[in-house]
C-alpha cells in the first residue's frame, strides 16, 4: 500500500469516527456539528492530505464563479472551502455559515490571520442560514445528510439566493471508504427527489470526485 493511500485511509477512519461521534452527540435530524473544540477538529478537517480526494481547486472551478460573486459555504466548519474560495476570488464576498459558535469563532479568527477580508462568518440556525445578503452560490459540502427537514430548509434557502442563484451539494457516496456511517448517507437520487420537492431543478452533475457526488441545482422559476 502506498503512503498516500495509507494516509488517506487513516484520515478517512478519523473523519468517520468524528462524524459518528458528532451524530451521537447532537440532537436528532439537525446539522449541528457538535464539535466544541474547533482547533482540535481543524487538525483533521484541514489536513493537507484531504486535498487528494476532496479536490478543492477543481470543485471551485466547477462552480463557475464570477469575480464579484457572493457565495455561502453552508456548514463551513473550520473554513476548508471558505478560505480557498476567498483566495481564488479576492473580490468575492464569502459567507462562512455554521450553527456551531466555536466554528464561527475559529473561521473568523482564521480569516483575520490569513488576511482574507472578504470572508464573513455567519452564525446560522438549524432551519435557516440567516444570511445578510442574497448569494449567487450556496455550497453544501458533507453537510446535507446532517440537515433535518431538508425540503423545508432548502425552500427557505431560496429567499437567500440571487435570481440566478445555484445550490451545489457534495456528499459521500455509499461506496466511499470514508465519511459518515453508511446508514447516515443520503444517495444522490434521494437528494434530487428532495430538491425537486423544494422547488429546484438539476443543472449539473459532476463525477470527478472519487468519494462523493457533486450535484448543482437551480431554482425553478
Amino acid at each position: 500500500m502506498s503512503r498516500v493511500r495509507a494516509r488517506r485511509l487513516i484520515i478517512g477512519f478519523i473523519l468517520t469516527g468524528a462524524l459518528l461521534a458528532a451524530a451521537r452527540a447532537q440532537a436528532p435530524h439537525t446539522h449541528e456539528h457538535g464539535f466544541g473544540d474547533a482547533q482540535h477538529w481543524a487538525e483533521i478537517f484541514d489536513d493537507p492530505a484531504r486535498d487528494g480526494w476532496q479536490k478543492p481547486h477543481e470543485v471551485i472551478e466547477a462552480l463557475r464563479l464570477v469575480p464579484h460573486a457572493k457565495v455561502v459555504d453552508i456548514g463551513a466548519g473550520t473554513g476548508y472551502f471558505t478560505v480557498r474560495i476567498a483566495r481564488m476570488f479576492p473580490a468575492a464576498l464569502v459567507y462562512a455559515e455554521d450553527i456551531e459558535p466555536d466554528m464561527i469563532r475559529y473561521v473568523s479568527e482564521r480569516a483575520q490571520r490569513e488576511k482574507l477580508p472578504n470572508v464573513v462568518a455567519v452564525l446560522g440556525k438549524p432551519d435557516d442560514p440567516l444570511l445578510p445578503r442574497p448569494v449567487d452560490v450556496a455550497l453544501v459540502v458533507d453537510t446535507y445528510h446532517h440537515i433535518g427537514e431538508r425540503v423545508a430548509y432548502f425552500r427557505r434557502l431560496k429567499q437567500h439566493l440571487s435570481a440566478a442563484g445555484e445550490v451545489a451539494i457534495i456528499d459521500f457516496t455509499a461506496a466511499s471508504s470514508i465519511g459518515p456511517p453508511v446508514a447516515a448517507r443520503i444517495p444522490p437520487g434521494r437528494v434530487k427527489e428532495e430538491m425537486d420537492r423544494a422547488g429546484y431543478a438539476l443543472a449539473a452533475e459532476h463525477t470527478f470526485l472519487p468519494d462523493q457526488y457533486f450535484l448543482v441545482f437551480r431554482v425553478v422559476r
